[in-house]
């Protein structure tokens, strides 16, 4: 998450010791603590102190900030040239959910898999793991919440795709090559995950302008398991947090051309 004191760079003035001082007697430090802050208790409380004028510039010019970086709009004809022209499909490995998808999953958008427990969430987000790292050979970032990685199960769907006649070293090396392919992250709560989702940003935009993106897939299983033991699946920090995320993994699917996976609880929702 990007703390306050990052904005004083550029605005050294506004966003000053005592600017930080009264976001931190608020618990605000960060942007996203500003993003699920109750704007008008904010407001409020600074119109008490002293230096109101000065700290409704501040809150304000975080407003702005955070609206100048919204993407522009776009028209029909746009959408249509960029889904055709830029956009693939990668193949789940299960034909049935690629029927559904209208050929799998497709590059610069959001899927979300949603259903009850113990319906095979996970056993779809890991076959579809295994079948970007080996058939496409892309690279794959893979968003651990519960302990659900499982290597030696991906390697068994890999294993699966290899042709008879491929000699034994032929099979290991091709094994390890897609292995290599994938990166896992274990993660427990919310504000990791909104940290390492930047910090692939910030991977990704290197990549890009480097010209040597390879990275096709990122799955989140899932986001709901960090969200419902803290705040209950209630309440509007638990939404705002939900929101948060689900914006930035929309932003890095259409921005990097992902495809993004998330898996999240039946009464779950957050895209």
């Amino acid at each position: 998450m990007a703390p306050l004191k990052s904005l004083e760079r550029d605005h050294p003035t506004i966003f000053d010791s005592d600017f930080q001082i009264f976001c931190a007697t608020r618990g605000i430090f960060t942007v996203e603590d500003f993003l699920i802050h109750d704007l008008n208790a904010l407001v409020a409380y600074a119109a008490l102190q002293p230096s109101s004028e000065k700290l409704m510039q501040g809150i304000d010019l975080i407003h702005r900030i955070i609206h100048g970086m919204a993407q522009p709009w776009l028209n029909g004809v746009d959408l249509l040239n960029d889904a055709l022209q830029n956009k693939h499909l990668l193949s789940t490995g299960i034909e049935r959910i690629d029927m559904v998808l209208q050929g799998g999953l497709r590059e610069g958008c959001l899927i979300e898999l949603v259903g009850p427990s113990s319906s095979g969430k996970t056993q779809v987000c890991l076959q579809a793991a295994a079948v970007t790292a080996s058939q496409h050979a892309g690279g794959v970032v893979f968003l651990d919440t519960g302990n659900s990685f499982s290597p030696g199960r991906i390697a068994d769907f890999i294993s699966q795709s290899f042709q008879r006649s491929c000699s034994m070293e032929g099979k290991l090396k091709s094994l390890d090559k897609a292995m290599g392919n994938i990166s896992c992250a274990r993660i427990f709560d919310i504000f990791s995950l909104l940290d390492v989702l930047r910090q692939l940003e910030s991977k990704l935009k290197i990549e890009m302008e480097a010209e040597s993106c390879s990275t096709r897939l990122l799955v989140v299983d899932s986001v709901s398991s960090l969200i419902t033991p803290i705040l209950g699946g209630n309440g509007p920090n638990g939404h705002a947090l939900m929101v948060s995320v689900g914006v930035l993994l929309k932003k890095l699917a259409y921005e990097y051309s992902l495809c993004v996976l998330v898996r999240t609880g039946i009464d779950e929702l957050f895209v």
